[in-house]
């Protein structure tokens, strides 16, 4: 009896979990629009969105309703199961990686002993969504930027994982709580400082799995209209535009976690640190879009082979070698 009433309460914990996490990315879709919006017309010097309401604040809520009033518009020719799949795919994988995301001391919805290898492996979901949904499409755009992004994801997840196993070797832990709670409140201590090289990765590596410019190439408006999702319209793009800012915020959260001290702070430790650190991080993440231009796909292929794959390598087995002799 008593192990049924702890297995509905821990039930309903994920379910209110879940929910929560669900305001959470359209709360965070709608912030960074706007964000991003405004922070495009300051780094190009010009006003931004500036004619729905004050300061355009209600801009990106004018442009929600208009997508999802938008008709839903299937092409023809399309395989209607995976077309329909692939939205749902995209998004559903990262509402689940959320939850062993540590926001404060007590503040972990999903607390598992291997955080790092759930994350890992369930991001592979979103790489899948996209190869349905430009195959699916029957659109010569839709297959290309699908194998671009395929080819994209494969390659940069091998550096960015190599770059987190070097804090996980550091710790000694795959738990995200410990990893937050070994590096201390004091900033000195976090590792950005003591993984700089393994933080740098990261940080390139995350631009590129969430195919933000100037690693943008699955969706190259310029060569390829809008790339895997050219033929989604209505609630199928809104599915796909959520998840990759969902996705945005997820591998931000995760950077905070990792290298910036998760929600331990200088001066008192809680949840309100890890939303600092984590929006820091897609403060970057939007400067660098607007700053960089697009590079051709055959650069982008060759910083991770040439340049981060092997510094990750380097960088791991420097961390090994140091772990061993100390």
């Amino acid at each position: 009896m008593e192990l049924s009433k702890i297995s509905v309460l821990s039930l309903v914990e994920l379910v209110v979990a879940c929910l929560l996490v669900i305001a959470l990315m359209v709360a965070n879709a709608i912030v960074m629009v706007y964000a991003e919006r405004k922070g495009a017309g300051f780094i190009q010097r010009r006003p931004g969105p500036y004619e729905v309401g004050p300061w355009g604040i209600l801009q990106p809520v004018a442009d929600s309703m208009k997508l999802l009033a938008k008709q839903l518009f299937v092409p023809a020719n399309v395989d209607f199961l995976l077309y329909f799949l692939a939205p749902v795919l995209a998004f559903l994988p990262v509402l689940l990686l959320f939850l062993p995301i540590p926001f404060g001391p007590y503040l972990t919805a999903l607390k598992v002993p291997d955080g790092v290898v759930l994350i890992l492996a369930f991001a592979g979901f979103g790489l899948l969504a996209n190869l349905l949904a430009g195959y699916s499409s029957n659109n010569k755009y839709g297959i290309l930027g699908a194998g671009r992004a395929v080819a994209q994801g494969v390659a940069y997840e091998i550096p960015m994982i190599l770059a987190l196993l070097a804090v996980v070797f550091q710790t000694g832990s795959m738990n995200l709580s410990d990893i937050a709670e070994a590096q201390g409140s004091a900033p000195w201590r976090w590792n950005f400082l003591c993984q700089p090289l393994a933080f740098f990765i990261y940080l390139v590596t995350l631009v590129a799995e969430t195919n933000r410019a100037p690693f943008d190439l699955p969706e190259g408006e310029s060569e390829l209209t809008a790339g895997f999702h050219t033929e989604y319209s209505g609630m199928g793009f809104a599915l796909f535009f959520l998840s990759e800012y969902a996705n945005m915020l997820l591998v931000s959260f995760v950077c905070a976690t990792f290298f910036l001290g998760g929600y331990k702070g200088p001066i008192l430790d809680g949840f309100w640190w890890t939303f600092i650190k984590a929006y820091a991080v897609m403060a970057f993440i939007v400067w660098i879009r607007w700053t960089f231009p697009r590079v051709r796909f055959d650069q982008l292929l060759n910083i991770n082979w040439k340049w981060l794959l092997p510094l990750s390598i380097l960088n791991l087995w420097i961390t090994a070698v140091i772990i061993k002799l100390v």
